[in-house]
């Protein structure tokens, strides 16, 4: 067995065709590239259904190996994005250091690794050469060290020749934050926090207390945030860090229990906050539940900031790459980009675990002189992130046909724009289905639902009739490139949704009247903007900008609906319902439409209206 250790530059052959994978802790995924160029890239929870899915990602390599008509014979190299060992030898480690108090979650976890982790290269060869798509040996096996791939996911694929780089997670081995610097093909890892000191477990902590699913429920504490204030945020600094003036940090140990049990937080922690307990999974949050959350983000916020400081201090660099499960919070991405040191910022847009399975890919790629992609005109190497299946028509219409659903298949692409648009203007809800799926969480035009973002009804609409979910959860708005500074406070691109910025003064409402002392949830019936659907009640909104290279069948779409209404902002989010992964086929988009109160839906071509099925 080969281990590929990135921070040393073991020497092996050049490689040129390398599957990376990221499996067995959660959104497992595969990239594939090819001389450092991006061929494909999907999670596996696309396809068995199963949110966040750990398993071994069978479904998402094949048709990653699919899709460019090759076998694994084919593949030079297989990158996993960690070294288990090292993870285990760190369980180990903390069990022993909190024992007897670690005795209960060693024995949990311990069966798991001795089955299928500690021994990950045979179960990786096992589980590659099962699938019926040619063989690998082991010797083809690489490993990555888990924030080495995060910064490579984030480096390479950005438009810049250098950059500083800032990894933000939970754990990956031992480490919790790395700082480093990127220089064409060379990345280098420089500083680092580790574990159990965790900005990215700080965070699920609150989740976990708030009631929400940890590495899921983040997005809806930081949704929650606005409508709270940060009236803990003095008492998380004064007792549950040591915040360092450079951003490092040490957590206080006696209010978290993720090192020792199987929950994130203590008693302690409860009596801290009020002496209630941590609330139970769908707990409806009151007021006291936003203030914790404001005050979470807040001290999410100050510390990221803090830690780019000290970054753009050490190493000079302008340029700004974000990678790991903390960089998608982009409530903190934007105040980094209006407040932060550097001039320009590129956030990986699988910024989580499943995008460690494209960095160990390029990481593998670039080690030894293959040199990084000509980008050209492009804005970067991600493709606008579309970087899994798309089907044919052949495929679409024997869905249609085996469901006997109605349907109108329109060849012209006008007509098929303006009955969507047509739709959109009488506040229906549309299932948009086009092209290759989205790699990472955002739903960014091709598995997306689309509504008018100037319906005072629409946000309450999609949450309660369609997505099934908490009727607090923004919306974010999908903008022509060209258009985002007239619409929000936003001079840049954010083409994968990373980005909250204020919508812009001239669209504002003045709130009048309304009685001063509402609060909480009775704040959703205010109408803040004229575009109240995709207005927070903070005056924000996270920001999707749409360009014609990346996405032109959803640019025009846009242009459509503005050239119709005087607005080029839809509303768009993630075309799934709760608890469920994006839909990745027509099946999926098929299931979901029926499923639900949505009202159009879109397959390529073929258009279906509620109505009529």
């Amino acid at each position: 067995m080969q281990f590929f250790d990135a921070m040393n530059g073991s020497v092996w052959p050049t490689g040129r065709t390398v599957l990376g994978i990221s499996a067995f802790y959660h959104d497992s995924a595969v990239a594939l590239v090819r001389d450092g160029a991006i061929l494909a890239a999907a999670q596996e929870e696309r396809f068995s259904r199963i949110k966040g899915d750990a398993a071994f990602p069978a479904r998402a390599m094949r048709y990653c190996l699919e899709s460019q008509g090759i076998t694994l014979d084919q593949v030079d190299y297989v990158g996993f994005y960690d070294k288990p060992l090292l993870t285990y030898m760190r369980l180990l480690e903390t069990y022993l250091a909190y024992a007897p108090r670690g005795l209960a979650s060693l024995v949990h976890s311990l069966p798991l690794w001795i089955k299928q982790k500690l021994f990950i290269s045979s179960h990786l060869l096992q589980q590659l050469n099962a699938l019926g798509c040619g063989k690998v040996t082991e010797e083809q096996i690489l490993f990555s060290f888990h924030h080495h791939a995060h910064a490579a996911s984030a480096f390479y694929p950005s438009p810049f020749d250098r950059a500083a780089v800032l990894v933000l997670d939970g754990v990956g081995e031992w480490a919790t934050t790395t700082l480093g610097r990127g220089d064409g093909t060379r990345l280098e890892l420089l500083r680092e926090m580790r574990f159990p000191h965790s900005l990215g477990m700080l965070y699920a902590a609150f989740t976990y207390y708030l009631g929400f699913k940890i590495n899921d429920g983040e997005y809806k504490v930081m949704g929650l945030a606005p409508y709270g204030k940060p009236r803990y945020a003095a008492l998380i600094r004064e007792r549950l860090l040591r915040l360092q003036p450079d951003g490092s940090f040490h957590l206080n140990m006696n209010y978290f229990n993720y090192c020792t049990g199987l929950t994130m937080t203590n008693d302690r922690f409860a009596a801290l906050f009020d002496g209630i307990p941590a609330r139970p999974t769908g707990f409806r949050p009151g007021q006291r539940e936003m203030d914790l959350a404001a005050s979470i983000q807040q001290v999410t916020e100050e510390i990221i900031l803090a830690l780019a400081h000290t970054l753009h201090r050490d190493t000079g660099e302008k340029n700004l790459c974000l990678a790991g499960g903390v960089a998608l919070n982009c409530v903190a991405n934007g105040r980094l980009w209006r407040e932060g040191p550097f001039e320009k910022i590129w956030i990986q847009p699988a910024s989580g675990d499943a995008g460690g399975a494209l960095g160990v890919a390029l990481t593998i790629s670039h080690a030894h002189g293959v040199p990084r992609v000509d980008l050209g005109q492009k804005r970067d190497a991600m493709q606008g992130a579309y970087l899994g299946p798309m089907f044919e028509q052949e495929a679409i219409l024997a869905v249609l046909t085996s469901r006997h659903a109605v349907f109108h298949w329109l060849d012209q692409e006008e007509a098929l724009l303006s009955a969507v648009v047509d739709a959109l203007t009488r506040e229906k809800v549309v299932g948009w289905f086009q092209g290759r799926m989205e790699y990472g969480p955002r739903a960014l035009g091709n598995r997306s639902i689309l509504g008018d973002p100037r319906s005072p009804r629409m946000q309450r609409t999609i949450n309660m009739r369609i997505k099934y979910r908490e009727s607090f959860r923004p919306f974010a708005p999908a903008v022509l490139h060209d258009r985002v500074s007239h619409y929000f406070e936003f001079s840049g691109e954010t083409p994968y949704m990373l980005f909250v910025a204020p919508v812009h003064a001239r669209h504002r409402r003045e709130l009048g009247a309304h009685n001063p002392l509402m609060q909480g949830m009775e704040l959703l019936d205010v109408q803040r903007s004229v575009l109240p659907a995709i207005t927070h009640v903070d005056y924000s909104s996270r920001i999707q900008t749409v360009h014609p290279d990346t996405n032109p069948r959803f640019h025009r779409l846009l242009e459509t609906f503005e050239q119709r209404t005087g607005c080029g902002v839809l509303i768009n989010t993630s075309f799934n319902v709760r608890n469920e992964p994006i839909v990745c086929t027509p099946e999926d988009a098929y299931r979901c439409f029926m499923g639900t109160e949505m009202d159009v839906l879109v397959l390529d071509n073929a258009i279906l209206f509620k109505e009529e099925q």
